[in-house]
């Protein structure tokens, strides 16, 4: 019942405040010297000293386009419902990973993941790129990106909301 932490895998991240001085910080232990980094990874998240998620999303990104460059080259032996599994099974599962941290972020920071949904939307249509996909997000009930992550903040508050109606119109 002892935390044991692996210094070759341990990342050191500051978070300073707006009006506070940076710090170079480094922590010694066992025989190594831990150092701070630009950012750091945690339950597959890449956090920054800013905040800004940019790495994150970056690499998010990055995995999600690859996997719907794999998808694509077998989408000709694929039904749209087959298809449309795998989408969601592999990559709507990515984004939808985590989003909430991305929440009050500005849209041109999230931009590359609406970019993303759109691209699968239009994998499983099997339709070009210039496309437009507005109905076909509807056709297929997803919410774009931004209202993905507000529907998921707003969530947990649904009960609390249930219950306090409940109780005003008894």
């Amino acid at each position: 019942h002892h935390l044991k932490l692996n210094p070759s895998k341990t990342e050191l991240l500051f978070i300073p405040s707006t009006t506070g001085p940076h710090r170079d910080l480094a922590i010694s232990f066992g025989n190594s010297l831990i150092t701070q980094t630009e950012d750091a990874r945690s339950l597959g998240v890449i956090l920054d000293g800013q905040l800004s998620f940019s790495a994150h999303i970056a690499n998010l990104t990055r995995s999600c386009r690859f996997l719907l460059h794999n998808i694509r080259r077998v989408r000709p032996f694929l039904s749209q419902e087959a298809t449309q599994l795998l989408v969601q099974s592999l990559v709507i599962s990515r984004l939808d990973y985590c989003n909430s941290l991305l929440a009050g972020l500005p849209l041109r920071a999230i931009g590359p993941l609406q970019l993303v949904q759109n691209a699968a939307v239009r994998l499983i249509f099997n339709l070009p790129k210039f496309t437009h996909v507005t109905p076909l997000l509807r056709s297929l009930h997803w919410l774009p990106v931004v209202t993905r992550i507000r529907f998921k903040t707003l969530m947990p508050t649904k009960p609390r909301m249930d219950q306090r109606l409940r109780t005003l119109w008894q």
